[in-house]
């Protein structure tokens, strides 16, 4: 009876001893079973992105093989001839260089010519000539200088007649004018250079492509497109020069007609300031 017991106390022993070890047998079998299968889940995604690598590279690719405005304007001033195309980049630079030169003049010489005439007028009427002529000086502009010149005949004893004070008030006027239009005529010479350069540059080209097509005995498009393209390029660039100066240049006839327009204001109220000063001969 007590082996019996025995027996049964051992196998019950035994089996619930084996029932752990199986169970963790099949536990660790599982998470070797997920491990494996995340790392399949891992290796396919490294593959699909592997195989999305190139797809993006050559998506990238045309973004940093894009050419900019500088590189693309380069590459076409070269083709167009360096050699030749040089001569209209420097009619380009100096005639900018003339139409920057004249812009800062014009905008130096311009001041508010009511202001002006109203504050020498005072003075003026007060009695103190050599301060409006000190005024004058210290005022740039063409108004300044016609003023100044028909204040010193004013304030001299034997130029202070009218006659002679509107004569000198012209002659001061057409120096004035002079002066503001002075370097004008560079600015139409290299306006009407530009294209001329570019239309010598087509003539250059086609006589180019007829050369070719005599080298090569054949009239295909590949051997005229060479000419062609410098003919092209070449009055392309000598038209945009002539556009950009001729826009410089039609800012510039603004301002010196605006100039003018106030230099005749002055010319006409100085006159009346000088014959109500009673150093002005009658």
């Amino acid at each position: 009876m007590k082996k019996y017991f025995a027996i049964v106390a051992m196998m019950t022993a035994f089996t619930f001893g084996m029932t752990p070890a199986v169970m963790a047998q099949d536990e660790v079998a599982d998470e070797a079973q997920a491990t494996e299968q995340v790392a399949d889940s891992v290796e396919a995604a490294v593959d699909s992105v592997a195989e999305e690598a190139p797809a993006v590279e050559e998506a990238v690719v045309p973004v940093e093989e894009e050419e900019g405005l500088h590189k693309t304007l380069k590459t076409k001033f070269i083709e167009g001839d360096a050699g030749f195309m040089s001569l209209v980049a420097i009619a380009l630079v100096l005639g900018l260089a003339f139409c920057i030169e004249r812009v800062i003049y014009l905008t130096l010489a311009q001041v508010n010519t009511r202001k002006f005439l109203e504050t020498l007028r005072s003075k003026v009427e007060a009695g103190k000539i050599e301060d409006a002529i000190d005024f004058c000086a210290n005022t740039r502009g063409p108004v300044a200088q016609i003023s100044k010149k028909a204040l010193q005949n004013l304030n001299s004893s034997d130029q202070n007649d009218i006659a002679t004070i509107e004569r000198s008030i012209n002659i001061e006027a057409e120096v004035q004018g002079a002066y503001l239009e002075e370097n004008c005529s560079w600015i139409t010479l290299f306006i009407a250079m530009a294209p001329s350069l570019g239309f010598l540059g087509t003539v250059i080209g086609m006589v180019q492509a007829f050369d070719d097509i005599e080298r090569a005995g054949d009239i295909s498009p590949t051997v005229v497109a060479g000419g062609m393209k410098v003919a092209l390029i070449t009055t392309i660039f000598g038209i945009v020069v002539a556009l950009i100066l001729q826009v410089f240049y039609n800012y510039i006839l603004s301002r010196i007609e605006a100039l003018n327009s106030n230099m005749e204001e002055a010319a006409m109220s100085l006159l009346d300031t000088c014959v109500r000063s009673s150093k002005c001969k009658k």
